[in-house]
């Protein structure tokens, strides 16, 4: 089966949706973003959404998956795969190449490896088959699923764990299940650690310097709340434990300073992880186009 996809990955800050919408105008493509926090509106400078990125040579590149539902609600991976293959289906009915473009590693496995997932159970009949388990056990139960947990706030709140065990049972299940519809290229992006250090910490002082901080009081006056926040976290979570006076601004800075870099780290992990089961990803030194514009050549016949 030919390349239907091109996939481009890496760690936060390395450039990937620069490059992708170069690559996505030289090869005719629209772009779907694999990042499961620029779904939700009103949170652009926390999340990254660089729209002037999309623009080349004043041309704007299309993309799908952002901006789409409200801070207030949930989005989860089947909500993701289900959009996915829609905007996927729409690409490919204009005659375009898709460009999956991102870095929630587990967003990017589901499609690269086919899952076919089934709608998590959250019935309260469902919910409350776990009653008799003690939150430590509920806890194990769960990195036993998915020892690759991103979003720790899960393993602090009774209710959250559950609902995480259910969605990661059927991801379990549905793994062994594949989609025929996706092939993709995929070029991942990695700087040496130092680098992508520099560049976290640049872009972090250009953000808060920019309105990250506004972006969040705008999102706690409009009903958000602070522990609807602390789902979001890293900046969302940081910022709002300053904007309570729980953290001065040097130690808001340090901590999320910090908490980005170990996402990173976390990031590559989950990249290499996906290697170790199969997938092939041609890395690449920095957001280099040519040698990006080169393996696509090489690999996609136009």
């Amino acid at each position: 089966m030919p390349y239907n996809l091109i996939t481009i990955l890496g760690p936060t800050a390395t450039g990937k949706t620069r490059l992708a919408a170069k690559l996505a105008k030289e090869f005719n493509g629209e772009i779907i973003s694999a990042d499961s926090r620029q779904v939700y509106r009103e949170m652009d400078i926390g999340t990254g959404k660089d729209f002037e990125d999309y623009i080349i040579d004043n041309i704007k590149i299309p993309h799908h998956l952002i901006d789409i539902i409200n801070p207030s609600e949930e989005f989860d991976l089947y909500k993701f795969n289900h959009l996915f293959y829609k905007s996927f289906d729409e690409i490919k009915s204009r005659n375009k190449m898709a460009f999956l473009v991102g870095g929630t590693g587990l967003y990017i496995s589901s499609i690269l490896k086919g899952y076919k997932l089934i709608k998590a159970d959250f019935s309260e009949e469902n919910l409350s088959s776990f009653d008799k388990y003690p939150i430590e056990v509920l806890r194990n139960i769960l990195l036993n699923l998915n020892p690759n947990l991103h979003n720790t706030t899960d393993l602090l709140d009774r209710k959250r764990i559950i609902k995480a065990i259910i969605v990661a049972t059927k991801l379990d299940k549905g793994a062994v299940h594949k989609r025929e519809r996706v092939n993709s290229l995929v070029i991942g992006i990695n700087l040496p650690r130092t680098e992508i250090k520099k560049r976290i910490t640049t872009r972090l002082k250009n953000r808060l310097d920019n309105g990250m901080i506004t972006e969040v009081e705008g999102l706690l006056k409009g009903g958000i709340s602070y522990e609807r926040l602390n789902y979001f976290g890293l900046e969302y979570k940081l910022i709002a434990l300053y904007l309570k006076k729980e953290l001065n601004y040097n130690d808001m800075f340090q901590k999320l300073d910090s908490a980005i870099h170990n996402f990173a780290k976390r990031q590559m992990t989950w990249f290499r992880k996906m290697e170790k089961e199969g997938i092939k990803i041609n890395w690449i030194e920095g957001p280099d186009y040519k040698t990006a514009f080169r393996i696509i050549k090489d690999n996609i016949n136009e």
